[in-house]
């Protein structure tokens, strides 16, 4: 529940907050266009944690690693609870020490939050589909990392905001989520498989926010701004379009 609890707070404090910093970008910047270039990386490690559900030699890899683990590292460690949600803390940190990013408050809450809500979408159906037993036998979730997908998906939204204006800072949260995805391996919640998956999700998650931004956001604009551009769907003689209509 601690996610949705952070969503609606974020959601409540984007409707209520000054826009501060940049305006909101044209929905014609190449930030919010749909690349399948994009889609390569997440795919990638969603597709290798699926590989890890049915091929043997990823399942033994699975299992020597929580073998070396289990070894030389004690459980229990809370910190992953806690670090998935630190990249996207170090934007709003940064935003209030003076380092703008590339949207203001009110459109970079909006756009994380819809990162949290599509991350949350794709995992909890995915963990009750597909049943995989935790390694500490807990339950029957471990098939995604939630706490990874939610980590990459914050580093994710990092890179968004700050890669044209600051790269190296843009990057300095990948770090911090690969170390999440690590204590979940330590603590004995997820299998190495689950991890890559999980992070693949995060990054598809972001990638997704800033693909609907241009959408979303107008729920969250003022009465005259949602007059000043419509978007309206239409099915007419079967054919499906938009119609959008834009006041001056």
């Amino acid at each position: 529940m601690k996610p949705l609890l952070l969503i609606t707070f974020l959601y409540a404090l984007s409707l209520k907050a000054q826009t501060v910093g940049k305006d909101t970008l044209s929905i014609e910047d190449k930030a919010y266009k749909f690349s399948a270039k994009k889609l390569i990386v997440p795919s990638v490690l969603i597709s290798y944690g699926a590989l890890s559900l049915m091929s043997d030699d990823l399942k033994s890899l699975n299992q020597s690693t929580r073998y070396e683990t289990r070894e030389h590292i004690i459980a229990g460690a809370t910190i992953d609870n806690y670090m998935q949600y630190a990249p996207a803390a170090a934007v709003y940190g940064l935003n209030l020490a003076g380092v703008k990013g590339k949207h203001n408050f009110k459109d970079r809450t909006i756009i994380y939050a819809t990162s949290q809500l599509v991350s949350a979408a794709l995992v909890l159906p995915t963990k009750q589909f597909v049943g995989e037993e935790r390694p500490d036998g807990s339950n029957n979730f471990s098939f995604p990392s939630g706490h990874t997908a939610t980590a990459f998906s914050s580093a994710h939204f990092m890179f968004r905001e700050y890669k044209d204006s600051n790269f190296w800072l843009s990057i300095s949260g990948y770090p911090l989520a690969a170390m999440t995805g690590i204590y979940r391996v330590f603590n004995d919640k997820h299998w190495v498989g689950d991890i890559v998956a999980g992070a693949g999700i995060g990054i598809l998650s972001t990638e997704i926010a800033y693909w609907l931004f241009p959408f979303t956001s107008k729920w969250f604009s003022s009465k005259e701004e949602r007059e000043a551009l419509s978007v309206v769907p239409f099915y007419q003689s079967k054919a499906v379009g938009l119609t959008i209509i834009k006041t001056f």
